[in-house]
């Protein structure tokens, strides 16, 4: 079993990255600092949003971003409430980044 990275860690170093490459981001709910899921919000033009939650892949060992809402931010707003609601250790960071990258994957910050 290998070590995992505190979420708390993961999402200051996060951070850091979205303020190096000059994005806006804001923790708008803080979980558990050890093992709390993560959700990013991206802010996207006209008034959409995109929210991404960190996976994990059985089949390879990898952990991925997957797409959990995507349309009109009021509604995927709605629906991460929801989220928070049932669970209080999750993470909620919205960025604001056009691109809909927000530094994610594997062309930006890996999940851990």
């Amino acid at each position: 079993m290998s070590a995992r990275l505190a979420t708390g860690v993961w999402v200051a170093a996060y951070l850091a990255r979205l303020r190096m490459a000059g994005m806006a981001a804001y923790v708008v709910a803080k979980g558990d600092a050890t093992a709390g899921a993560v959700v990013v919000k991206i802010v996207l033009p006209a008034g959409r949003a995109k929210a991404m939650a960190r996976s994990f892949d059985l089949a390879s060992g990898a952990r991925l971003w997957r797409v959990l809402a995507e349309g009109e931010e009021r509604e995927v707003e709605a629906l991460l409430q929801r989220e928070r609601g049932r669970d209080r250790d999750l993470w909620l960071i919205d960025v604001e980044d056009p691109a809909g990258l927000a530094l994610l994957g594997e062309e930006g910050f890996a999940a851990d």
